[in-house]
């Protein structure tokens, strides 16, 4: 079963390929993977809703998307788009290893396969499995503490690599957390030759509930000059009750 968290996203690098970077003890274990389990679950509970806007920006043009969505856990997601008015009711179903798009001017639900969960979604530099988390940090990489050269002292660095028997196409994640509290300032994904693909960084941060929250996740990929994706969290709840059919493609069609 394959678990994640919406927004996780992390930082990695090999170390082979970051000669002056180098390993913290091993008695740092437990510290890690509290860290990156925090991380994983930070924007998730046993259920949760939110409300957010995705700013897409490119050299020739820009548009806002907004939407809400739900989760249960780490195996399901629902998102649905509320405006532009072109896009108004699309929306994006996961259970488990299983993805949905529906889209409401030909009222047809597709089935996302397994090659398209690196795909962009809605044209944003964020892809299917972003949004919806197929993969998990903490049961899907392999992660230690690095110092690399020029660390803050007040950040913390993992270095995430994928387990070689899973379809995961970053070569490793380099991630900055804080270290007062462990939330994540960047993420930085490589490819398998050890090119930085894309940073994402977290920003705003704010209280939801009881929760200490980046509100800002921005997204730059270092491939496509003049393009960002921004995620701006308005309203976040955790430990709501919902309806027993919110992860159904009834529900895809709905317009609630």
């Amino acid at each position: 079963m394959k678990r994640s968290a919406i927004y996780s996203l992390t930082l990695l690098a090999v170390l082979t390929l970051l000669p002056a970077a180098t390993v913290w003890s091993q008695t740092n274990s437990d510290e890690v993977n509290r860290i990156i389990k925090e991380i994983d679950e930070l924007y998730r509970s046993k259920t949760s809703y939110s409300e957010l806007e995705m700013e897409i920006v490119t050299p020739h043009w820009q548009r806002t998307l907004a939407m809400y969505g739900w989760s249960e856990g780490m195996d399901r997601t629902f998102i649905r788009l509320t405006a532009p008015k072109k896009e108004k009711g699309v929306a994006t179903l996961r259970i488990e290893n299983e993805m949905w798009n529906y889209l409401p001017r030909t009222n047809k639900i597709i089935k996302i396969p397994p090659s398209m969960m690196m795909s962009s979604w809605m044209g944003s530099d964020f892809t299917n499995d972003d949004l919806v988390k197929e993969f998990s940090l903490f049961e899907d990489y392999t992660y230690k503490l690095i110092r690399p050269e020029g660390a803050e002292d007040s950040l913390i660095y993992v270095n995430c690599i994928p387990r070689e028997d899973l379809p995961i196409v970053w070569g490793n994640i380099v991630i900055a957390a804080r270290e007062r509290d462990h939330l994540p300032v960047w993420s930085k994904y490589y490819d398998e030759k050890g090119v930085l693909m894309r940073v994402l960084n977290y920003t705003n941060v704010q209280n939801f509930g009881d929760r200490v929250i980046p509100a800002t996740l921005e997204m730059i990929p270092q491939n496509k000059e003049g393009h960002k994706t921004v995620i701006h969290y308005r309203k976040l709840e955790f430990d709501v009750p919902l309806d027993d059919d919110v992860f159904s493609q009834r529900r895809l069609r709905s317009q609630d």
